[in-house]
């Protein structure tokens, strides 16, 4: 789904130096990935947490036949929709590129670049039966039992994000910041990335959120969500794509498509906005660059 994109001197990029590229959805990024990939080589890598699901496609823009084909890329639904991934797992599979050649990774899940670049815990994994219960708790429920230094430290709107840890206090006895805490190296420094910020003006990306969702319904977003209906979970990560539940309740006759569609846009607006604030909040380091 790569569109043309001169927003930036490659000669400003060290050819032998990973990429970072980080962005709100449909700021350009991974057009912006493949160009760097064509003009100097190098695989693009995802880092974006719903792109690595196998389940979704189209809904998720992940790249196309045409992307695929034009430079390698790695780590693109290579996830059963039904498996449990995390930060942890991505961080992994980045780790096992990094012998062959220099990386371009590219995403909007603002968590993946801060271990990538930070450093992350070696938390236990969550036992099934705790996940489970977590999934039958509600928002409230579980903030209500996490402990304070974790609770000022997350999203606390980001059900995803509370329920991880929640489930690590249950699992482990200790809060999920006393794990942060005791964080090893990171495996790429940001001193040693050319580390990239997406900065798109507001209005200018709510027109190309809107057209790229119009996009997505015409190359097949209703089918791929019909496909997943009959195994809809909404408490599956994997369900949590942009447009999904909008489609999935279209399809259960509680929308019309234009609804769905209207809400879709919406919902990935408001996502946008929260991508823009974490970024803002946390990759103040990175090079912005205005993609309009």
């Amino acid at each position: 789904m790569s569109q043309s994109n001169a927003l930036i001197d490659l000669n400003t990029i060290p050819a032998d130096r990973p990429v970072l590229i980080a962005g709100p959805t449909a700021s350009g990024k991974s057009a912006l990935a493949l160009r760097i990939a064509q003009a100097q080589g190098g695989i693009i890598v995802n880092a974006d947490a719903l792109q690595v699901y196998e389940n979704w496609c189209v809904l998720t823009a992940r790249p196309d036949a045409a992307d695929l084909a034009a430079a390698p890329h790695r780590l693109y639904g290579q996830v059963a929709w039904d498996a449990a991934y995390s930060v942890g797992h991505w961080l992994r599979e980045v780790a096992a590129l990094m012998a062959g050649p220099r990386l371009i990774i590219v995403g909007g899940t603002g968590l993946y670049f801060r271990a990538l670049t930070e450093g992350l815990a070696d938390i236990p994994v969550t036992p099934a039966a705790i996940r489970t219960k977590a999934d039958a708790l509600s928002l409230t429920e579980m903030i209500a039992t996490l402990d304070p230094a974790t609770a000022k430290g997350i999203d606390l709107n980001n059900r995803a994000r509370v329920q991880r840890a929640w489930e690590v206090l249950q699992a482990t006895g200790q809060g999920l910041a006393a794990w942060q805490a005791d964080t090893p190296a990171p495996l790429l420094p940001l001193a040693s990335c050319t580390a990239l910020r997406m900065d798109a003006p507001v209005e200018w990306l709510n027109t190309r959120i809107a057209r790229r969702f119009e996009m997505m319904l015409d190359r097949g977003a209703l089918a791929e969500a019909q496909a997943n209906w009959p195994r809809w979970n909404p408490n599956l990560p994997a369900m949590k794509a942009i447009g999904a539940q909008e489609l999935i309740s279209h399809l259960h006759g509680e929308l019309t498509l234009t609804q769905a569609r209207d809400a879709a846009i919406i919902a990935s607006r408001q996502y946008a906005k929260r991508q823009r604030t974490w970024f803002r909040a946390r990759m103040g380091d990175w090079r912005g660059i205005d993609p309009s």
